[in-house]
């Protein structure tokens, strides 16, 4: 079958993110990146609450909601969870606070997001041949298509499905056939590009699309691929820019 559309995840496909950017927090003597420092200081200004209180909070919302939501495949979207966050500590809010927290919390995300500057000139290229679209776990479809729009991505594809808005998370089906559907392709005429093996790889794979494994951002190779109990993926890349000679082989 001829190849008709390409489908990349987000975050270490696209765009690289690193978290080790963040602002160092303190707790129990550890110190560690994280938005936990700016949220704490914009929620003080509205209640008494220690970083070791909204850190507990945090941790209780991520084990009882976020953990069980992940392990069926459905998301958290981070508005949901500043809601549950500042429910936990008892904080009254109308949803201003919980919006503002989100901002934030988003906005320090984005700051340690780089993009790649050959990745506009080769999406452009990509797609004079096939469809192309964005399937991506991701909390906040707001940021995801702001990351898109400052790295100059965002019109590159033909539809973009963000978790947070598809309401279940790869590698379940439901959002890879959303996509699937916003293109209007088959499975089998369909290239998934990620770098999660599991999440991208063997979740686009049960539904028959084809495979690329992005290892760009992969630290040991040949070690994730042998601990890695699913499916393989048809192609393995360091770089999008190989996608070309797969389109043009296909």
């Amino acid at each position: 079958m001829p190849l008709r559309a390409i489908v990349f995840d987000l975050f270490d496909t696209l765009v690289d993110l690193d978290m080790d950017g963040l602002p160092l927090v303190t707790l129990n003597g550890r110190s560690f990146p994280s938005t936990a420092g700016a949220l704490h200081a914009e929620i003080a200004r509205h209640a008494p609450i220690s970083l070791d209180e909204l850190a507990r909070a945090q941790r209780a919302v991520d084990q009882e909601v976020r953990a069980p939501r992940y392990e069926a495949g459905r998301e958290l979207p981070t508005r949901e969870r500043m809601d549950l966050v500042l429910a936990r500590l008892g904080v009254r809010d109308d949803g201003a606070l919980a919006e503002r927290l989100t901002a934030l919390h988003m906005g320090l995300l984005v700051a340690q997001v780089r993009r790649l500057a050959h990745h506009a000139e080769l999406l452009g290229a990509l797609r004079r041949h096939a469809q192309l679209a964005v399937c991506s776990n991701f909390s906040h479809s707001q940021t995801a298509f702001a990351v898109l729009e400052a790295a100059g991505l965002r019109w590159s594809f033909d539809a973009v499905l963000i978790s947070d808005a598809v309401g279940f998370r790869k590698p379940r089906p439901e959002i890879f056939r959303a996509t699937l559907g916003a293109l209007g392709s088959a499975p089998d005429e369909t290239l998934h590009v990620g770098d999660n093996l599991a999440a991208d790889i063997a979740g686009a794979a049960a539904l028959g699309m084809r495979t690329a494994w992005i290892t760009r951002r992969v630290a040991k190779v040949d070690e994730a691929l042998a601990n890695h109990t699913g499916a393989r993926p048809d192609h393995v890349v360091a770089d999008l820019r190989e996608l070309a000679e797969i389109v043009r082989r296909a």
